[in-house]
């Protein structure tokens, strides 16, 4: 049982990794579409690659949409429309007409007129524009229209919509038709007469109409033609004209409609799961072999994983909803995210094999996977220094344009003309670059859920009046100032051989906390000639000195600084002895055990946190020196240096030694202007 248990423990960060692996692995899988893929990519006026296509099975071919857009045109245009009759209404006109005629010619004495001729001639007018039929309202019809008139219990007649009469056009009928020779006032009185009295007696009958339509749109047929199984589509070489095109379409179409059966089911979906599980293999191999420091922290890995199926997530979501807004989802915000917590290398790896699995949910996965990865690259060449605000706007400007350019271009490579170009499409792309700026809080919600630093707060951690350094300042000012000449030097240094300067200076900032608990065993920090260590043993005095590493970490928890900084306080001594309480103890103890004066290392890691082991001693031994020369500060970076080396300080470090001897010039120049040292003429 216990041995089962200690290879448990020995192995629990592997098999977090292999739990994790097939989480994701199946997370993704879900995601995808459960029918099989047309193999095949084509497009219009392109050569057929592919070897000669047979048809796999009979299928019907289907027209496109600006084909069916154009019948459902047609259709619509033709179809009956039905109008409400009621011809109770014009009874009612006449009788209303009388009363109203009687009371607006009672007194015709001035228009020298028989009444009843005038009475005959409007109720002539009214028989006749009831005879046609009065429109309710004007209705976008054209006058050679066929609508229907039709009663509460049966269809009446059927007329064209022009020879109905509409209300706006009353004055200059009821004008024409009383002519000339009735006088002028009482033309405009009859006028009158026919606005208080003339009501129309037909409506539209939208019920109807709109079943008609119905009716007709559910004719309209979405295929046009067949092809038979093993009938030749198209042959290797071909160009794939309009009608070969439209063929395909439907072939593939329809090959990923059809319905699956259970065993083709299980076989899509393993076949999904192996490209999955070859895709998330192909990082964890990376990151093994080119980020090992990242594949051993399971924070990392996971944050990456989750990265991925998220952006995977969202996108889904999208094309389930409506696929012309893919372009929306702001993938550049990954590589964006990996080069701002990792590196651009790792960034741009993964934001490559997340498009490529995106080929799987996505249309026109070519144009898109295209799209995706230009964008990708064009991410990490041209973000730098993220925690600066103009950069991060300039840098989606570049990514916006790009998105456009490359749209623009595929967009005339398919249609071969510029008609039809959607400025919509456009905006979409500028919709995702605003987006993208969403990376700056992103950046801050990933620091505080999976504990990594950015560069942004590495430049928070920097200033120099946080509550940590402003308390060293106080307790240990020595060891302040010593700090600030450290963290020059090493960025000086990291900007030499391309480390990352940000990083390293605040290592060096706060590698020395840890003397705020005893500053005056300290050196820097003894100023009145007193000193602790005269009244304490070698051993006593060593084990304060190492000490500070230790209590450096522990206040580095205390006000949760970042691992990556914690680092620099683990590691900025090695494994190294603290020698002259060493050599003190071996001269009344020749059997000292070296190990007692030892610092518990680990030894540096990374480029950043061996070179500041090499700027920390450097700095601190320079105050030893009497009357420094150019030639004694050459000697003296050369043998601090050389001895850290030779005791294998740097092994574990990504370091050259053409780095190491690029470090040693930088410190001496440094050192040189430190000391004020000018160049030594010959006598």
């Amino acid at each position: 049982m216990n041995v089962f248990y200690n290879k448990w423990y020995k192995n629990h960060a592997l098999v977090y990794k292999v739990l994790l692996f097939i989480v994701t692995t199946l997370f993704i899988v879900y995601l995808f579409p459960k029918t099989g893929k047309f193999r095949y990519s084509f497009e219009k006026g392109k050569p057929w690659q592919s070897e000669n296509l047979y048809a796999p099975f009979n299928f019907a071919i289907k027209k496109s949409q600006k084909e069916i857009e154009k019948e459902e045109i047609e259709i619509k245009s033709g179809s009956l429309v039905y109008f409400e009759l009621n011809k109770e209404v014009k009874d009612e006109v006449l009788s209303e007409y009388l009363t109203r005629f009687n009371q607006v010619f009672k007194d015709s004495t001035d228009f020298n007129i028989n009444n009843s001729d005038l009475y005959k001639k409007g109720q002539s007018i009214i028989e006749n524009l009831y005879s046609r039929g009065i429109l309710d309202s004007d209705y976008d019809y054209e006058d050679d229209r066929a609508v229907k008139l039709a009663t509460a219990n049966k269809v009446e007649k059927e007329v064209q919509y022009g020879t109905l009469f509409e209300l706006s056009n009353l004055r200059l009928r009821v004008e024409a038709d009383m002519g000339n020779s009735i006088p002028i006032n009482a033309k405009k009185r009859m006028i009158s007469v026919f606005f208080d009295v003339i009501k129309p007696n037909i409506k539209l009958n939208e019920i109807l109409t709109k079943k008609a339509l119905e009716e007709e749109l559910s004719k309209l047929s979405l295929t046009r033609g067949r092809v038979e199984k093993d009938q030749l589509i198209i042959s290797k070489g071909q160009v794939i004209e309009e009608s070969q095109y439209d063929i395909l379409s439907s072939l593939k179409s329809e090959y990923e409609s059809q319905v699956w059966n259970t065993t083709n089911y299980n076989w899509v979906l393993i076949a999904y799961t192996l490209l999955v599980a070859l895709t998330l293999l192909m990082l964890l191999l990376f990151l093994s072999k080119y980020r090992k420091e990242v594949f051993l922290n399971n924070t990392k890995v996971t944050f990456i994983f989750f990265n991925i199926a998220l952006m995977i997530l969202i996108t889904s979501l999208v094309v389930n909803v409506n696929s012309q807004f893919i372009y929306v989802v702001p993938l550049c915000i990954l590589p964006l995210l990996l080069k701002a917590f990792f590196d651009a290398r790792l960034g741009l790896f993964t934001h490559v094999l997340t498009v490529l699995l995106l080929g799987f949910v996505v249309p026109n996965s070519y144009e898109y996977m295209f799209l995706q990865i230009i964008a990708g690259m064009v991410t990490i060449l041209t973000v730098s220094e993220l925690y600066k605000r103009a950069n991060l706007f300039i840098s989606v400007g570049q990514i916006t344009f790009i998105y456009i350019i490359a749209y623009f271009a595929f967009f005339v490579i398919h249609e071969g003309q510029l008609t039809g170009l959607k400025l919509e499409t456009f905006g979409l792309f500028i919709l995702c670059g605003l987006a993208t700026l969403f990376v700056q809080p992103l950046i801050y919600i990933y620091e505080k859920i999976f504990g990594l630093v950015s560069d942004v707060s590495l430049l928070e951690l920097s200033d120099t009046n946080t509550k940590l350094l402003k308390e060293l300042s106080n307790r240990a000012p020595g060891t302040f100032h010593h700090s600030l000449n450290v963290a020059n030097l090493a960025e000086a240094s990291a900007n030499e051989i391309g480390a990352n300067a940000m990083l390293i200076r605040v290592g060096a900032l706060y590698h020395d906390i840890g003397k705020m608990n005893n500053p005056t065993y300290f050196t820097e920090n003894q100023s009145n000639g007193i000193n602790p260590h005269d009244e304490l043993s070698s051993r006593e005095s060593a084990q304060i000195i190492i000490d500070h590493t230790i209590n450096g970490i522990e206040i580095a928890k205390k006000y949760n600084l970042p691992d990556r900084v914690i680092d620099f306080i683990r590691t900025h001594h090695g494994t190294s002895v603290v020698y002259y309480f060493y050599m003190k103890e071996k001269a009344v103890n020749e059997n000292v055990d070296i190990k007692d004066f030892m610092y518990p290392g680990p030894t540096p890691f990374s480029k950043e946190t061996a070179i500041l082991m090499m700027c920390d001693s450097l700095e601190a031994a320079s105050k030893s020196l009497k009357e420094p020369t150019t030639t004694k500060l050459n000697e003296f970076v050369e043998n601090i240096i050389n001895k850290q080396m030779e005791s294998g300080q740097f092994l574990n470090a990504d370091i050259t030694f053409k780095e190491i001897q690029s470090i040693k010039k930088v410190l001496k120049s440094k050192l040189a202007n430190i000391y004020h040292l000018r160049i030594e003429y010959p006598e």
